[in-house]
This record gives C-alpha cells, sequence and structure tokens, in this order.
C-alpha cells in the first residue's frame, strides 16, 4: 500500500506534531507500506532553516525507510499571524502540486497547520483517492483562545473552511475523545470519526539513571528540577510559571526551561525582570538528546492557559514524562487532568492559579512516598500508551480506507500479467 502524508513539521524539527508523524510512518513502513511525506524545509518554531537544509523548491531524501519530498514555503518564525497564515497557505500549494507527482493509494493530512487540508482534499478529489485528516487541534478555536486574532470576520471564515473539511474528510483520525465528542456535537458524523490518542515511542524514551553528568554542567547538583521541554508559545502559559516561581522560597527547587517559540524571548525577559535564580533557560535540543535532559530532572512541567479549549488537550509531554518514570506535574484540565490522575502518574494544579501551583510543587518535592506512587503509575500509563501500538491502529484505519482499491489495482496488474 502506497500512503502519501503531507506534514508542515517533520524531523529533524523536535515539536508533537514531528515526532508522531515520523513514529507512525517509520511502523507503517516496517509493516512493508510504501509511505512518502511531503513536507517543508525544517525551520520551527524559529523560522530559521535548519543548517544542512535549503528552503528549495523541492528536495528528496529517505529518512527511517520513508521518503521524504521537502518543498518551498514561505518561511515565517512561529509568531504573528499574518506571515504564519502566508506559511501555511504556501505549504498547502507546493504540497499539493509534490503530491501530485506521487502515486499513492490513500492521502493523510494533520493538523494543526490546518491549510494543509485544503492540499489534502484537492489531492483526494483529482487522484481518486481516499482521505484521512488526522486531528490534532481544534483550530481555530485554539487562535481565539490564545488571543493570536480576534477578527471574528476571519475566524468565521475558518470555521466554515474547517467544518467543510470534516465533512468531506473520508475518515478522521482525533486524538481525544473529547475531540470527537467536539465534532459530533457540530453535526459530524460519529462513524467516520476515530480515536487514535497520542503515545510515547519506547525504543527512545525508558527509564534511566538520573543525569547527574548534565546535572553538574547546569549547576543543579543537588537540586530538585523540574522540566518543561517543548514550545515555548501562546497557549503554555509559561509567563505564569515564572511569575509563580518569583514567590518560591524553597531555593533547593529549580526549573529548567528547555525550547524555543513565540514567547521565549518575553519569558526570558520576565525572569531576569523578577530577579530570579530558580530557573535555568537553554535553546532547544535534538529529539535523540531529549530523554536526557528529562532524565536529568525530577518531575516534568506541562501547562496550559486556563481555558474550555484546552479542556480537550492531551499533550504529548504526558507520554514522554511517563516513560521515564518522571512524575507530571500537570497544569491542564479535562482530558488530560483526567488521564493523569486515573494513573496516578502525576499531581495537577489549577491552571494559572500561582497558590495551587506552588503548593503542588512542594508537595512533589517534599513527599517522598507519594513521588514514588506516581513513578509506578507513570511506568503504566506508558505501557498502555505505547507508540507502536497506536500507530498500527491508525494503520488498521488507513488499510480499511485504501485495501479495497489497492487490491482491485493489484488483481487488474496480475490479469494484465496473466496471472
Amino acid at each position: 500500500m502506497r500512503i502519501l502524508f503531507l506534514s508542515d513539521n517533520f524531523p529533524p524539527e523536535v515539536n508533537a506534531p514531528a515526532s508522531r508523524t515520523i513514529e507512525h510512518c517509520r511502523e507503517w513502513v516496517r509493516a512493508g507500506h510504501e509511505v512518502t511525506v511531503v513536507t517543508c524545509a525544517p525551520n520551527f518554531p524559529q523560522g530559521r532553516v535548519y543548517t544542512g537544509y535549503r528552503n528549495r523548491l523541492r528536495h528528496s531524501e529517505w529518512m527511517a525507510g520513508i521518503r521524504v519530498v521537502r518543498v518551498w514555503t514561505y518561511i515565517a518564525a512561529n509568531k504573528g499571524f499574518l506571515k504564519r497564515i502566508l506559511d501555511y497557505a504556501s505549504f498547502a500549494v507546493t504540497g499539493f502540486l509534490a503530491g501530485l507527482l506521487k502515486k499513492s493509494d490513500v492521502v493523510v493530512t494533520t493538523s494543526p497547520q490546518f491549510f494543509t487540508n485544503f492540499a489534502g482534499y484537492g489531492l483526494s478529489r483529482v487522484k481518486k483517492r481516499p482521505w484521512i485528516f488526522e486531528l490534532r487541534d481544534l483550530w481555530p478555536d485554539s487562535i481565539r483562545t490564545v488571543g493570536a486574532m480576534e477578527n471574528d470576520r476571519i475566524l468565521s471564515v475558518l470555521e466554515k473552511a474547517e467544518i467543510f473539511f470534516y465533512r468531506k474528510a473520508d475518515r478522521i483520525v482525533a486524538l481525544t475523545p473529547a475531540f470527537k465528542e467536539n465534532l459530533v456535537g457540530r453535526g459530524i458524523e460519529a462513524g467516520k470519526i476515530v480515536v487514535v490518542p497520542n503515545g510515547v515511542d519506547r525504543e527512545l524514551f525508558y527509564p534511566r539513571p538520573r543525569q547527574g553528568a548534565v546535572r553538574e554542567g547546569l549547576g543543579l547538583r543537588g537540586k530538585f528540577v523540574i522540566g518543561y521541554i517543548g514550545t515555548h508559545g501562546m497557549a503554555h502559559s509559561l509567563d505564569f510559571v515564572v511569575s509563580a516561581i518569583a514567590h518560591l522560597e524553597d531555593a533547593d527547587i529549580h526549573f529548567l526551561f528547555i525550547g524555543d517559540g513565540a514567547e521565549k524571548e518575553r519569558v526570558v525577559r520576565l525572569a531576569r525582570s523578577k530577579g530570579i535564580r530558580q530557573a535555568t533557560f537553554l535553546d532547544p535540543v535534538p529529539k535523540e538528546k531529549v530523554p536526557d535532559y528529562l532524565s536529568a530532572c525530577d518531575a516534568a512541567l506541562v501547562p496550559l492557559k486556563k481555558s474550555e479549549t484546552f479542556k480537550t488537550v492531551l499533550p504529548s509531554k504526558i507520554f514522554e514524562a511517563a516513560a521515564l518514570e518522571r512524575p507530571i506535574l500537570l497544569g491542564v484540565e479535562g482530558q488530560a487532568k483526567a488521564l493523569v490522575e486515573q494513573y496516578g502518574a502525576g499531581i495537577c494544579f489549577e491552571p494559572e492559579n500561582e497558590e495551587d501551583f506552588l503548593n503542588k510543587v512542594v508537595e512533589l518535592k517534599e513527599d517522598s512516598a507519594l513521588y514514588q506512587q506516581l513513578q509506578v503509575g507513570c511506568r503504566n500509563l506508558a505501557m498502555d500508551f505505547e507508540r507502536k501500538a497506536l500507530a498500527m491502529q491508525m494503520l488498521g484505519v488507513i488499510q480499511e480506507m485504501a485495501l479495497p482499491r489497492f487490491a482491485r489495482a493489484v488483481l487488474i496488474e496480475k490479469l494484465k500479467q496473466g496471472k
């Protein structure tokens, strides 16, 4: 079976969409399928093309058995609205054109780079192939939530396009049950929606001793380290976290922030203005180094802004921390909170509630019995959300849509050959 997958993000980028895409596609290749990913030159989130790459009209490479076709796009940093829309829209055009050149039995697109779905829908119509829409984010709801745009007229147009794509997709793979519930409530047929949640690559993320060398190099020996590794974006409420740290009395607690994004500079300036000594900020690290840095931490911080929209999400950071048996300090309500509490894999604070946040930080450090219980919960959670199994679950959805056509094509070819 030939799978054509369009994604604006792909390694060496290290955000959640890039990780999920390559980990799924890698398993599909191992299962004997031909996978082509159409993407752009790696540049997220700084909007600068990574070393060793160029923003060329078209370039092909191989990665983990996957043919990767990189196309030209208008490149913009992950901040501001208009330039990012131009970025996404340009990929919709060039991704569509590249997809026309590849033979495929099924077309798959992934959000939240919403404009990718223009290309997916167009390719499915032109090539007469089924189209699967992987729904990672309720976009444009998330734009409104973080205040990235306040023009209701444009948002209304985007919401109409969103519903159009939901209706036209042959299947929708939603990352959370809440996403499915949201779509069904808006008139989308429940039977076309399948939930395949986020998970973790346990070949890369597995329990290991605390990385003393990393802690030593950062001057964190003897500290209780809480780590945040990921995008520093408008949704992540890191300004709240930094402001709260300023009122933290225990000098043995330290926060480690690794990554980049639209809010990175502002959050760093905020920490400096408050004279905070209990926070270290580092640039992004390659995906293969993330387990080392997360293993240097005692706990993993997973925050989002307080919002009804974010009650529907399951951040991938939860699963990576759990696989390393690092208890989760969660500032997300809804689906994420229910999951962490179900497994006993972390403790939850009310998003943007400073008193609750500081109390939970101290509790996590001081209660050693609780800490050990949370590690057991992490282990159980990671086992139930192993990426390989989830990749096979999504492959089942793809095969359901593509194999009837693929089987007919094989039969016709055999008849032509007189077999």
